[in-house]
């Protein structure tokens, strides 16, 4: 395989260090030359995106990851030491780049109209005969209707200038960012006019199975199909984040060319050549029969799928003829959107189960009769929590109704045959401890034992992880080892390993050993906020618990604080604040404080010294790019005046600070009233 980091001839001297499995060049040679690394640059892009495309499109790999990871990161290197030659569509932006404010709105050049839907072979069979008895010698195109977001991108002389969702197919928003970091989209094309496509933002199965699986364990609410999950992380304001939750896309219509086409299917060439993910088992037919033959082909499929789809769409071929077609009420008339019908099977309700998640919730799972479903045995669903099974009287024993939301995660629709049943009672004791669960206005029900051997391994790696006290090299093949051999029964316990306890664990030699006991002091001083996030107290992220270190400087605050004073704090309601004194009410929290504190670990926030009061009862919050000064260091600032920050406007923010392209908060203080200033206003205030 060729190794194209040593082919780059303009490189004239460079040495590659692998750290921590990232593959990072280190420049070692003049930067006079500026004609040679320009095109070095332009050469490393266009190569990577050549593979891009063999993997992602064609599904034809040609090298491996590795050397894909050495061409990519050469690049990103590259261009991070010479930022005169950045591009907005380089390789490199698919990561993610900066967190926008808010999304700017975009009136669409060319309408993303909504399709009519059809229901039955009867309807479809209606549409078809309508068309023939016009135009006798019209074909038509059938394709899956794949079920995502809608988007539309436009192209400029072969470069990616923007793309937008649909919205209400006249004005969308602007996502541009979070675009580019879908690796089937091309981010530059052969050809040179003006285009624009339109197509379908999915998320895989395969993915939405991960995420989901990455929520469930941090304890956040799992998104229902892969199409709310798709919509919702391609309106990330964090293009990062959108990145990370492996988005894909099909194209299926030219929205705008410059070029003149006959017939769809001629368009579908055209979009392929120029290195577009067009809509598979896409097939040309005559009549209503070959469509019903291409709908029920692709029917039976459909479980098997990678991807989500929620029926077929149906369109004339001819581009001429659809223009004589013409539109209806917002409708084309020359195509339809024949819709599935939901599968769905009954079965009987075996028992139920009960998991606890690790940040205590308890979660009821249904055993089932085994059933076949969306191309799948299905022996288990989900319950969600109490208020789900109530409100369907699911009761053990019951004949139920279950489908799989989105084709994915088994639920139960319904419940039958309950009468004589024994209503379902949640346990009052968590299945795993023992101890008392806990209700508060939430639906979770929650155990607080923060000793919880159900919690344990997850709180563990959750605890260890990078945004929490990021104790490198402690991660979910530690914390089984560690568990499995008893050597850790609380979050605590880590602080108290010795070397032999390590080196007893298998695939830990000496060096592996000495760098994990370093990094787990190394941790001790991460502070209080970092603390609060990483013991997995429910509701509590890392923003929160940052707004809980800045109002109460030491953990024993938390001990004897009401629920009542914490939701003066701006971002804690009811619900995290009920679940923060739940916490620090349970004895074994009290256990698991004092030994950190023996251990060494740092449990209070350390004392800035206040340069006055004077901004004393008054709560900030910052909005866009200020002039002269950083988000932290105007955070910082206000600290140290007695002030405090917010991350969101509210009625009881005193003061928002604006810089450029101040968003959606800067709107809602304006519309609550809130004062608002700028950088030379705050530095006027203190100068005062």
């Amino acid at each position: 395989m060729k190794n194209f980091i040593i082919s780059l001839k303009y490189l004239k001297k460079y040495d590659i260090m692998s750290h921590n499995r990232d593959i990072i060049v280190k420049r070692r040679f003049s930067m006079s030359d500026k004609t040679i690394i320009e095109k070095q640059i332009a050469e490393l892009r266009e190569k990577i995106e050549y593979h891009s495309r063999k993997y992602y499109i064609e599904d034809a790999p040609e090298i491996s990851d590795y050397e894909y990871d050495k061409m990519f990161y050469t690049l990103v290197r590259l261009e991070e030491e010479n930022p005169e030659f950045a591009d907005a569509n380089s390789p490199t932006r698919r990561v993610g780049g900066e967190a926008l404010e808010k999304f700017e709105k975009i009136t669409h050049t060319y309408p993303l109209k909504s399709l009519a839907d059809v229901f039955s072979y009867e309807e479809l069979g209606d549409f078809v005969r309508k068309i023939k008895e016009e135009y006798p010698d019209a074909d038509f195109s059938v394709e899956c209707k794949i079920d995502g977001l809608s988007v539309a991108i436009h192209y400029e002389n072969g470069e990616l200038v923007y793309g937008a969702t649909r919205g209400d197919g006249l004005v969308g928003e602007l996502v541009t960012e979070n675009i580019r970091t879908i690796g089937s989209v091309p981010l530059k094309i052969p050809y040179k006019g003006t285009l624009e496509v339109r197509g379908e933002v999915y998320m895989p199965k395969s993915s939405f199975e991960r995420v989901n699986a990455e929520r469930e364990e941090s304890g956040e609410v799992l998104f229902a199909n892969p199409r709310n999950a798709a919509a919702g992380s391609l309106r990330q304001l964090d293009s990062k984040i959108a990145a990370s939750r492996g988005l894909d896309i099909f194209v299926f219509n030219l929205q705008y060319c410059d070029k003149n086409f006959a017939s769809h299917d001629e368009t579908f060439d055209f979009m392929r050549n120029n290195n577009f993910k067009v809509i598979p088992f896409a097939k040309i037919v005559k009549d209503t029969d070959a469509i019903i033959d291409t709908i029920k082909e692709i029917g039976e499929k459909r479980g098997t799928l990678p991807f989500d789809i929620d029926g077929m769409v149906i369109k004339v071929n001819s581009l001429a003829l659809r223009k004589e077609i013409g539109e209806g009420s917002g409708t084309p008339k020359w195509a339809v959107a024949y819709k599935f019908p939901p599968e769905e099977k009954e079965t009987e309700l075996l028992g139920i189960d009960i998991q606890v998640g690790r940040t205590g919730v308890l979660t009821p799972i249904a055993n089932l009769s085994p059933v076949r479903l969306a191309g799948t045995t299905v022996s288990r669903a989900t319950l969600h929590n109490l208020d789900f099974i109530r409100e369907r009287d699911i009761r053990v024993g019951s004949t139920v109704t279950v489908r799989k939301a989105g084709d994915i995660i088994p639920e139960i629709v319904s419940a039958k045959n309950t009468e004589g049943l024994p209503v379902y009672k949640f346990p009052e004791n968590c299945p795993a401890c023992g101890e008392k669960v806990s209700r508060g206005d939430e639906a979770a029900i929650r155990c607080t034992n923060s000793a919880c051997p159900a919690q344990l391994r997850r709180n563990l790696v959750h605890f260890a992880s990078k945004g929490a006290m990021d104790i490198d090299g402690f991660g979910p093949a530690v914390a089984d080892a560690l568990c499995d051999k008893g050597l850790v029964n609380s979050v605590a316990d880590i602080y108290y390993l010795k070397e032999e306890d390590l080196l007893s664990l298998e695939r830990m030699g000496e060096k592996s050993v000495k760098n994990l006991l370093g990094a787990i002091e190394t941790s001790k001083t991460r502070g209080l906020a970092k603390l609060l996030y990483a013991l997995g107290i429910g509701q509590i992220g890392d923003k929160t618990a940052e707004a809980l270190a800045q109002n109460y400087t030491d953990i024993e605050d938390f001990f004897t604080v009401s629920a009542e004073k914490l939701t003066e704090i701006d971002d804690v309601g009811d619900i995290v604040s009920k679940c923060v004194c739940d916490f620090f009410a349970h004895p074994s929290t009290r256990e698991t404080i004092d030994r950190l504190k023996s251990a060494g670990v740092v449990t209070a926030s350390a004392k800035k010294e206040k340069t006055d009061n004077r901004f004393e009862g008054i709560t900030f919050v910052l909005t866009g790019t200020l002039p002269t000064l950083t988000r932290s260091e105007a955070e910082e600032i206000i600290i140290s005046h007695g002030g405090k920050t917010s991350s969101s406007v509210s009625k009881k923010t005193g003061i928002v600070l604006a810089g450029a392209e101040a968003g959606s908060k800067l709107t809602k203080a304006e519309q609550l009233g809130i004062k608002i200033i700028d950088e030379n206003e705050f530095r006027r205030m203190l100068e005062d």
